[in-house]
């Protein structure tokens, strides 16, 4: 018996919608991970984007566990000399809910062009509506 290796014309890609509401951040994020890179399937290949496409709706709803709300902070550079800047998760969380979800995403996918590959599938949302019903996607439970 030989060993089946799935090749890139073959992959077939399904639409799932995932409502954060009241979903902790890093739970939900190492789920969604699993479904862009395609360990769900059964013909899961390490060299090839084998994963579905995720839609994120309801992501001003996210949670944290613990006192992470107020500790948590994300860090930017500009480039240039004393170009920190330290954002706070709630301010993130207001301004930008979607940069929250996809961070959390992009740390636990691969850091390489297959990553960057895997992470444009992900569509997040704020609010409950998406333009993506022409591709009828399904209800992803976790």
């Amino acid at each position: 018996m030989k060993t089946y290796s799935v090749k890139a014309g073959e992959i077939q890609r399904n639409w799932y919608v995932v409502d954060a509401r009241d979903q902790v951040l890093g739970r939900l994020a190492t789920q969604l991970a699993t479904v862009l890179k395609g360990k769900h399937k059964p013909t899961y290949s390490t060299h090839l984007d084998v994963g579905d496409f995720v839609i994120v709706v309801n992501a001003k709803d996210i949670r944290l566990t613990g006192r992470k709300a107020e500790q948590k902070e994300y860090f930017r550079h500009s480039g240039y000399m004393g170009g920190e800047r330290m954002i706070p998760f709630q301010r993130m969380l207001d301004r930008h809910p979607d940069r929250v979800i996809r961070l959390a995403v992009k740390g636990m996918l691969p850091k390489n062009a297959l990553g960057r590959q895997m992470l444009s599938k992900l569509k997040v949302y704020p609010g409950a509506e998406h333009p993506h019903a022409a591709q009828m996607p399904q209800e992803l439970e976790f």
